[in-house]
């Protein structure tokens, strides 16, 4: 039974602990003895608590055993927090030799502050790239993270720790921050579900580099446990200048009325992605998981926004290089000699791109935008590839062998950032290496909770599989 609290999805979890079947201590403890097991092979955590978990399960147990007296529906679920995300008595180094390894450490990201609340045992910081600068997940300070289903292949980025770490039961939850599709590259790479929130659900604090690109949101084994982690998360947070007011929403609610009737577009390179970057097995697992959508009473046609000649890779590239020369760029010699080689390169195109491209990729932004909304007022969903291809090699910056500087590689969820709507990612098959495929899942904005309810349905008659390596222990 230990064992497999560990792998069990929250929402079941919790139900053993109401009926006294399991408890929080129980599940720390599984949670850490997966860790022991896997983490030296997927190096998914640049920190660990043992202690201060067990002393957090250990309260938790206490309430539960008092009945009703519980802080939350996820009141002692063992949780991983990305090393991006500040959380109170734990270091952020955000991959970065640069960062001090003493802190202070004394304040909670809303989204860790809002857990914290909820009563959840934290287990540790999962790993980063330095400043979540690219798609993968390697840094000089921690070293690469490894795929679940396969070592050896990356796990995504830059929520690669928590994608890997969650995918085989090391934590019941994780929470992860997207800017270009730092939550749905690994959950596709990794075969869990993902979702980027529209901007401004879940409150983010201190601002990051890229603002309003940035999201966070959570990565989970079963769509539930994403819709359960939103109730708690998503709620205003004054810090966040975008946070929503009056953000009450329950994302449970008609979470299992299916997709009968709804309105789906189904666009296989989104109006811009060339079709020869498409890999075989992803554009094929994914014309499949749009099949089972008109199954299951879907109104699903072909079509594609008209992008009037914009390219979201060029857009956001600008967006992208010129925030991270201002970051990087605020730093003293000392630090920047100290810095991944491929981030300072970043910085360095960011910094020759010229007043005008930066000004006209902000327009273009807003022109993107429009034509986005315009298109999903149409639709109540459109499907896409989460993305072109499956897992790589680990240590390489980018896909096809690109540093990174370029992150064109990942169009399809860079696409949402721009434009803010919410954007999911559901394991739809396995490629020919046996990797996870991941399908898209978009909406209007404020419509996440609509985003979810489509994934629960096709999760419905296509569960999610756990990696074999999470049947190992």
């Amino acid at each position: 039974m230990t064992a497999d609290l560990a792998i069990m999805p929250a929402h079941q979890l919790v139900k053993l602990y109401k009926a006294r079947k399991a408890s929080p201590v129980e599940a720390t403890k599984a949670a850490i003895a997966r860790i022991e097991a896997f983490n030296p092979r997927l190096n998914a955590f640049q920190h660990l608590d043992p202690d201060v978990a067990m002393r957090s399960a250990r309260a938790s147990e206490k309430r539960w055993k008092k009945g009703g007296k519980r802080l939350s529906d996820i009141d002692g679920v063992p949780v991983t927090v990305k090393d991006m995300v500040l959380t109170k008595g734990m270091p952020t180094r955000m991959g970065s030799l640069t960062t001090d390894p003493d802190g202070p450490w004394n304040a909670d990201a809303p989204s860790s502050q809002r857990l914290r609340e909820a009563g959840v045992v934290f287990l540790g910081k999962t790993t980063s790239p330095e400043f979540g600068w690219k798609g993968v997940t390697d840094s000089a300070l921690f070293g690469a993270t490894h795929n679940p289903w396969k070592i050896g292949r990356t796990s995504g980025g830059s929520s690669g720790g928590g994608a890997a770490a969650e995918a085989v039961g090391m934590g019941n939850l994780a929470i992860g921050t997207d800017g270009a599709g730092s939550v749905r590259i690994p959950c596709s790479f990794s075969g869990l579900f993902g979702l980027k929130p529209t901007q401004g659900r879940v409150a983010l604090w201190p601002p990051t580099t890229q603002g309003t690109l940035s999201h966070v949101g959570p990565m989970t084994r079963t769509v539930k446990d994403a819709a359960m982690m939103m109730n708690i998360i998503a709620r205003y947070d004054a810090r966040d200048p975008h946070s929503l007011p009056n953000n009450e929403e329950d994302f449970l609610k008609g979470f299992d009325k299916g997709v009968k009737g709804l309105r789906i577009a189904y666009s296989p390179n989104l109006g811009f992605v060339e079709k020869e970057k498409i890999d075989r097995d992803v554009a094929v697992a994914v014309e499949a998981a749009v099949r089972v959508f008109k199954t299951l009473g879907a109104k699903v046609v072909d079509d594609s926004p008209d992008l009037m000649g914009l390219d979201p890779r060029d857009i956001e590239n600008t967006h992208w290089q010129s925030n991270v020369a201002g970051m990087v760029n605020k730093l003293s010699p000392e630090k920047r000699a100290m810095m991944d080689p491929g981030l300072l390169r970043t910085a360095e195109v960011g910094a020759n791109l010229g007043q005008e491209k930066v000004v006209t990729a902000i327009s273009q932004r807003q022109q993107l935008s429009v034509i986005l909304s315009q298109f999903l007022a149409k639709y109540d969903l459109l499907l896409t590839p989460t993305m072109p291809m499956t897992a790589f090699a680990v240590n390489e910056n980018g896909a096809w062998g690109g540093d990174g500087v370029d992150i064109g590689w990942t169009p399809f969820t860079l696409t949402f950032n721009l434009t803010r709507q919410p954007a999911a990612t559901i394991p739809c098959g396995l490629d020919r290496d046996g990797l996870p495929i991941g399908l898209q899942i978009i909406s209007g904005h404020y419509r996440d909770a609509l985003v979810m309810r489509a994934a629960a349905a096709y999760e419905r008659v296509r569960p999610i599989p756990a990696p074999p390596m999470a049947h190992q222990i």
